[in-house]
């Protein structure tokens, strides 16, 4: 519990006159968007995804970067692109997730964007497989200011990890781990705050306790189990967890499924967060994996062009009167975290 609040203070220490007022105005805009049924924003995210890089080391089944089923491009965020964006956004910006696909560590600047989003005053977040977490590039990590670092381990044996995490080596995630817990200590920093994230899936839902003991044994501030997204899930699927609880899809006894979240003709995220890819898309969220709901490109305008503009105020009105229309939404399984 101390970790945990240590890292909320931390979040909190980042919060300014200028953000606090940006957050009023998310909500409230959010709020009579929501009562009136007209789509109004009078303010600028709380919150971005960008993405470092959508090339990655490892195959997971569910993932389009493992699965490397993208149509659109794959490439590497440039430095001058990341830069722009933050420089327009920081004064409001309040947190940073430096990841949508790929593994971030595969983009050789990486840790000096934290650096320059950290030098900024804002909570930069990543999550990693943690593969590349070396002893050099511990240290730089501890370093850069990172603030939270998510490490995805889906199971305890490599028999089970590696049922997800196909190509991946459960050995090089807790030597990755156990080296940024070390560098903590020795530079005596707070941050990151460690967060092991277990996505249940059938394979592995035997081993919910085993991690918990795992984390505790290593160190780890927090465990986090992720439910799965299945993009074929109506006929069942062999990933869809046996625990109810931990399943985003309702058994209906006859061999279909169906998401258990009801599609309520609103949306928080789209008034408090967006997604930036690393050729400078604008989308909605993290369900648009392949960038099709891209609502504007920052190559050729200012990001608050994008968010006030009139395709974005279009697409936050279409989700007001029918969020069933919108085809990312249909899968969409809001409530997708359980904390240990």
């Amino acid at each position: 519990m101390k970790l945990h609040l240590t890292d909320g203070f931390n979040f909190l220490s980042k919060l300014t006159p200028q953000r606090a007022f940006n957050a009023a105005q998310v909500v409230s805009s959010y709020l009579v968007s929501k009562v009136t049924g007209k789509a109004v924003h009078w303010g600028l995210p709380l919150s971005i995804s960008l993405e470092p890089t959508t090339s990655c080391n490892l195959r997971c089944p569910e993932c389009p970067s493992g699965l490397r089923s993208f149509t659109r491009p794959t490439g590497m965020l440039p430095d001058e692109l990341f830069k722009s964006t933050i420089d327009q956004l920081h004064k409001r910006l309040l947190y940073l997730i430096f990841y949508f696909q790929g593994e971030p560590y595969l983009h050789k600047n990486f840790l000096e964007l934290v650096k320059y989003a950290s030098g900024k005053g804002i909570y930069t977040a990543t999550s990693t497989n943690a593969h590349y977490l070396d002893d050099k590039t511990a240290r730089k990590t501890v370093e850069s200011g990172l603030d939270r670092l998510i490490v995805s381990i889906d199971g305890t044996t490599q028999e089970t990890y590696a049922a997800y995490r196909v190509g991946g080596k459960l050995d090089k995630v807790l030597e990755g781990t156990r080296n940024i817990i070390n560098w903590k200590k020795k530079l005596k920093s707070k941050t990151p705050h460690v967060m092991f994230q277990f996505l249940v899936v059938r394979p592995n839902e035997h081993q919910l306790q085993d991690v918990q003991q795992l984390a505790q044994e290593l160190g780890v501030d927090e465990v986090v189990f992720k439910t799965a997204q299945i993009y074929d899930y109506e006929q069942g699927s062999p990933l869809i967890p046996t625990i109810d609880y931990y399943s985003r899809y309702k058994n209906n006894g006859d061999g279909s499924y169906t998401i258990k979240n009801k599609l309520l003709n609103h949306c928080w995220k789209m008034w408090h967060s967006c997604v930036i890819t690393w050729d400078g898309l604008v989308v909605p969220c993290c369900f648009d994996k392949d960038a099709e709901y891209r609502q504007g490109d920052l190559k050729e305008h200012s990001f608050k062009d994008v968010w006030r503009g009139p395709k974005y105020n279009k697409f936050r009105q279409t989700l007001l009167g029918s969020r069933a229309n919108i085809e990312m939404c249909r899968n969409c399984t809001e409530g997708t975290k359980v904390w240990a």
